[in-house]
């Protein structure tokens, strides 16, 4: 069955990274190729522009050595959700969710192996369409087990793109030209200055905190094909990202 648990793993994160990604990079599109703000008000930044405060962030942000993701996603697929905690060392752990129903869990302790548990939601959705009997042997094989992956397998590696920090903030770095200022607001408790662009139907605000350090605090995208948020919290945090017992995974490899 080594097929059908690649499906799997591929069903679980590349819908929910690619979703990802592309807010990201409408979060980061619509602030480039504009001149910057003409007025410079004071406030929580003093004379800061917005493009000027959307790079001291991402800037910021780069510099953290690990932080967790809260994503929530419309697509014309359905909902998605996300909950990654994710350091520099490449440590990540967390749950996706595919639709309605269907959630996995993910952990990735190093550079070598990812581990993968489906609950049974998920396995009967993935396997429809198959005969009753592949379906009875995946839900006997991988439910309440971890199913293990090499890392640098080539489905894994372009599943887990969102475990890599740095590249996650680099779909940040393009141009902040245009990014506008409005009034300090909270985030999760904490004061946030937002920067904000509309284009056509679509206002991507991205929150900068105002307090410490100018982390990114949540990016909301209104409006569009695939309006959501990714929020950013827990900065600086360890990763709790442990191998599941042994007696509790099964490897890929070995899956008939």
């Amino acid at each position: 069955m080594p097929a059908t648990a690649a499906r799997l793993r591929r069903a679980a994160l590349t819908a929910t990274l690619c979703a990802a990604v592309a807010l990201g990079a409408t979060a980061c599109g619509p602030f480039s190729g504009g001149a910057a703000d003409a007025a410079k008000p004071a406030g929580p930044f003093g004379e800061l522009t917005g493009p000027q405060i959307a790079d001291k962030a991402i800037g910021a942000t780069k510099t953290a050595d690990s932080l967790t993701l809260d994503i929530a996603l419309k697509t014309t697929d359905g909902p998605i959700k996300a909950y990654l905690a994710t350091d520099v060392r490449g440590r990540c752990a967390g749950t996706m969710t595919l639709g309605a129903t269907g959630t996995a869990e993910l952990i990735k302790p190093d550079a070598k192996a990812v581990y993968m548990r489906f609950d049974e939601a998920f396995l009967k959705e993935q396997a429809k369409g198959e005969s009753a009997e592949v379906q009875a042997a995946v839900l006997k094989e991988l439910k309440g087990r971890w199913v293990k992956t090499d890392a640098k397998d080539p489905d894994a590696k372009e599943s887990l793109a969102l475990c890599d920090l740095k590249s996650l903030l680099s779909e940040f770095e393009q141009g902040t030209g245009r990014a506008a200022k409005g009034e300090e607001t909270t985030v999760g408790g904490k004061k946030a200055l937002p920067l904000t662009q509309t284009s056509g139907s679509e206002k991507t605000t991205l929150y900068v905190a105002t307090e410490g350090k100018p982390y990114l605090l949540k990016i909301v995208t209104a409006g569009g094909k695939e309006p959501g948020t990714i929020s950013f919290s827990d900065y600086d945090k360890p990763v709790e990202a442990k191998a599941p017992p042994a007696k509790d995974v099964v490897d890929e490899k070995q899956l008939g």
